[in-house]
């Protein structure tokens, strides 16, 4: 190839073009399960109420619920992958054994959001939330019928491979993914930049900023109990028995069950099975669906 000025901007959009065909081919679930929530700064702070608050009847002044602040901040990151190709290979025309690796790289930017949430999700163990509390904790603030304080958790024990029972019908869904500016392919291609002159090589690459955070604790149940009918019947009746600062019902009612590989066959006999392995009918077919994630292998 000549390399001139006009081959080298076709080179380049070949190359993204080989990206935005690989991005395309990705299949994503991060959505799933949460917020996208775009950012203008460097960070973001999340005034959290500390109750999920309904419609009640207006008798005298409007009841007030202020947002409580719980100083929980998520603080955007920096991303970035990089390709290098040899400017020998380009004159060479060689360039074209270089169009999987791009494909690769626009497939791995799609799927990188899922990396995040889901990394997120499985170590809520071990991170905390708004309310200064591991995500999932035995210590949760809770209230019973009456409106009196109580403890409230959202974590099964155990020490088997985790899996997690997840209301996510509401706009406000268990993880937060903030965006403060999506990938973008760049690239140093010209003939005159100083890693051409100095290495000979022409680079190309993307880059992007964000982070990724949780919402309510209140809409995830996370467990390293074994999955069996027990365990899942406990989560969802934890999760659907919380109570407002009313008494009433806080309205929690999971709908997506989270497993790795290691849970894959577990989760498809508690939830999808029409019976039991002794035969009997298994009333929890169907209660909620199964999201299986490489990312939680």
């Amino acid at each position: 190839m000549l390399l001139n000025s006009q081959n080298l901007q076709g080179l380049t959009t070949g190359f993204r073009n080989n990206f935005n065909t690989g991005f395309n081919l990705a299949e994503s679930h991060y959505a799933q399960i949460a917020t996208m929530v775009p950012s203008t700064t460097g960070k973001e702070s999340y005034p959290w109420l500390g109750d999920m608050p309904g419609i009640k009847e207006w008798i005298g002044d409007r009841e007030i619920h202020k947002l409580e602040q719980h100083d929980y901040t998520i603080v955007n990151k920096p991303w970035e992958m990089s390709l290098g190709v040899n400017k020998d290979s380009v004159d060479d025309d060689q360039y074209g054994v270089y169009a999987p690796l791009f494909s690769n790289m626009g497939f791995e930017t799609a799927r990188f959001p899922d990396q995040l949430v889901f990394e997120q999700l499985l170590n809520g163990f071990s991170l905390e939330g708004y309310d200064g509390q591991y995500f999932f904790d035995d210590d949760h603030l809770g209230y019973d019928e009456d409106g009196a304080e109580v403890s409230y958790s959202n974590d099964g024990g155990g020490s088997s491979a985790p899996w997690f029972l997840l209301d996510t019908r509401r706009p406000l869904k268990p993880i937060i993914f903030q965006q403060r500016r999506a990938f973008d392919f760049v690239s140093l291609d010209k003939a005159e930049d100083e890693n051409v002159f100095m290495r000979k090589e022409f680079l190309y690459g993307v880059d992007g900023r964000m982070n990724v955070g949780y919402g309510f604790h209140q809409m995830a149940y996370g467990s390293k109990a074994t999955l069996d009918g027990t365990s899942f019947n406990a989560a969802f009746a934890a999760m659907m028995g919380q109570k407002k600062k009313s008494g009433q019902p806080l309205g929690i009612k999971p709908n997506l069950l989270v497993v790795g590989a290691a849970n894959r066959a577990a989760a498809l006999e508690v939830v999808k099975a029409e019976r039991k392995a002794d035969g009997a009918t298994n009333i929890n077919r169907d209660a909620v669906d199964v999201l299986v994630t490489e990312w939680l292998s």
